[in-house]
Order: structure tokens, then sequence, then C-alpha cells
């Protein structure tokens, strides 16, 4: 029987690349490897071209969107699947090509090595008969601890005395900072990576609450629901922070005005797009932070940016690792700002984090090719 096909539009970067390719050809999967993000190009060719040909090769810019809709459907073959992990656009045009009669291997599923999936346009997926799947909690520890350094870096103003200091200059403390168990921590949504988070702060002292926007908040997701979707081999799982439950606040104002870090852990959706605006920061405390490692669309970059350039305003920083246009089109009116700590979508990339979205997306795509869906996570309109 013919094997599925899967085009790889991004792989996992380094070492991991060999360990993800192990998997999807360990589950009888055809695979399609995308060099363009690839560092040593020769050396894959080399290592997985070399061997029998196990690896097809494509290079390709998967950010321009008619290349992309060209190679996972060149030669009328079409591939079965495709997997990102940058958030690359899969938008209604791209599932109408890649779904279109004639082809030998119409797609069937897209894999997200990560947690959002705001970068597929679902309804189209849905009527293009295309599921969705993605590796929720593969990067909780991995974001929380990036919040948790971006809330470091701002509360002690790390970077205006490194600046200093490479500068030659010998920077005072003007004003003492307080301390951490001096400061509210508001986070708005608690669910893996902001539980995640709250179990951190909590053990350094903060006092911590947050805004769901549904309707309980409990506790850390057990260790199950983090657990590898397979069992063809260990895969490193992030590790939880157990720790009291934030005190819930049902209202989003109300933790804005009382929180002196407020940090965002939510979805883009149509709901959450565009929540933190102009209105919502001019509630915060005076001399408050916000913190970013959701998704840009979610807080209006330009009220931000405005914001933190008025000096009366209570927002006194901000850390952002996610913005409305990245990569190649990357541009935000934050540029510039030196209470604006900016960093290109980092905060989950650490070797265990993207080997467990790696791995685990492999053995999701792999499951739903099989027609075996039971506990795959799928993500619908």
């Amino acid at each position: 029987m013919e094997r599925s096909r899967v085009l790889l539009v991004d792989a996992a970067p380094g070492a991991l690349l060999g360990r993800e390719l192990e998997r999807l050809l360990g589950h009888g999967l055809a695979v399609t490897l995308n060099l363009r993000r690839v560092a040593d190009r020769a050396g894959a060719r080399a290592d997985w071209g070399g061997r029998g040909g196990r690896v097809d090769f494509t290079d390709f810019d998967p950010f321009d969107e008619a290349a992309l809709l060209a190679e996972t459907v060149r030669d009328g073959l079409g591939h079965h699947a495709v997997k990102s992990r940058a958030g690359v656009r899969l938008r209604a045009a791209f599932l109408a090509g890649a779904t279109r009669p004639g082809l030998s291997h119409p797609l069937r599923v897209i894999g997200r090595a990560g947690a959002g999936t705001d970068h597929v346009e679902l309804a189209a997926a849905a009527r293009h008969g295309v599921t969705v799947t993605h590796t929720p909690g593969s990067n909780a520890a991995a974001v929380a601890e990036f919040a948790l350094a971006q809330l470091l870096a701002l509360t002690r103003g790390l970077r205006s005395y490194d600046e200093a200091a490479h500068r030659g200059e010998w920077l005072a403390a003007t004003a003492p900072p307080k301390e951490l168990s001096e400061l509210t921590l508001g986070i708005v949504g608690p669910g893996r990576i902001g539980l995640a988070l709250a179990g951190r702060a909590s053990a350094l002292g903060m006092e911590v609450q947050a805004f769901s926007r549904r309707p309980a908040i409990t506790s850390a997701p057990s260790a199950p629901d983090l657990a590898p979707a397979s069992a063809s081999g260990p895969d490193p799982t992030p590790a939880s922070a157990p720790g009291p439950a934030p005190r819930p606040n049902g209202s989003l104002p109300d933790l804005l005005a009382t929180s002196d870090v407020v940090s965002l852990h939510l979805p883009l959706t149509p709901e959450t797009r565009g929540l933190i605006g102009r209105a919502e920061l001019t509630l915060m405390r005076p001399g408050a932070i916000l913190l970013n490692t959701a998704r840009g669309g979610i807080v209006d970059e330009q009220a931000l940016a405005d914001a933190l350039r008025d000096p009366a305003h209570p927002l006194a920083a901000a850390a952002v690792d996610t913005f409305e246009h990245e990569h190649a089109a990357f541009a935000s009116p934050l540029f510039g700002l030196p209470n604006a700590l900016l960093t290109p979508h980092v905060a989950g990339m650490t070797r265990t984090a993207m080997a467990t979205a790696a791995l685990r997306c492999a053995d999701h795509i792999a499951a739903l090719l099989a027609g075996r869906p039971e506990g795959i996570p799928v993500v619908t309109a």
C-alpha cells in the first residue's frame, strides 16, 4: 500500500531535525523536507537523501503563499498532510488548491508543532475536509519561564543597567524597586501556560490572580494531559509547577486595575483580537508592566506604543514577544521605545519544548492519517 505523504513546511531546528524525521519515517510516512529553514542543507541531503533516498527534498519560502501551494501540489501529486511550526499562513485559497479534484494525494491533515492554530483558516479547513491538529501544553514550561524572565528584567531594570555598564557608566539605583513578594501578578488566560507561570510566580512570593473567559480556574493540568501522544519512545515533557491556583478575578477591568504586572496567555480568536486597547491600558495600575507572550493581535500595538511614550500614562513598561506582523513582514510602532522589551517570538523555543512539539505533532499526524483520531487534539472553527 502506498505511504501517506507529508510535507515538512518548516522542520525542527538543528539536531532535532533528525529526531523528527525518524519519528515520521517510523510511522511509515513518506516525507518531503523543505530545506529553506534548515541550517545545514548539504548535511541534510547527505544524511537523508543518500540512504536509499529516505526523504525527498524541496526548497521554497514557506511564507510565499503561491510557492507554498505550488510545492504542496507539485506534479499533481499533492500531500496528505503538511506540518509547520512557525505560523505559516494556511488560508482558504491554499486549502482549496491543496484539496482540489485530480490530485493523487489531496490534503487531509494540517499539523502544528505548537499550541496556536490562528494561522489556519479553520472554517475553510472544515469545508474542505482537512483536520487541524496541534500540540497544546508542549511549550507551557518554556513560555512560563520566559514570561518570568521578562517580568524580572523589567521590574529590576536590567536593560538600563546593562546598557550603562557597556558604556562604562556606573548607574546607581535612584528608585529602589519593589521585591516580587510586594507585587501582584495578573494572568489573563489561566490555561496551561498561565497556570505554569502562576505556580512559578507563587513560589517566588508573588500574589497571583487570574481572569478567565471560561467559568472555572482549578489547577495546573495533570501529567497525563501533557504526556506524549505515542508510546513509540520517551519524549521530554515540560515539568509542571505545582502550587496554589491563582485567585480568580471575574472582571478583566478589575484585574488590570489591581495588578502590578499583567501577563497575557490567550489564543488569538475573533473574540480576543484587540482585547487590550487604549481603554484597557488606561485602567492599569500606575507603574504597571504588561507582558505578551501570547499573540500580537491581542494587543493594539499602536495604543501600546502611545501609552509607553506618554510619561503620564499608568503603564510603565511592556515586554512583547509576539507581534501583529512577524517574520519577513516584521514591523511595529514599538520599535525604538526604551521601555519596550522586544523579542522575536522565541518564548517557547527551548530544546525540550521544541522536541516535545515536533515529536508529538508527528504522532498526531500519523494517527489521523491512519484513521485513529482517539485522543488527538483537533481544532475546529
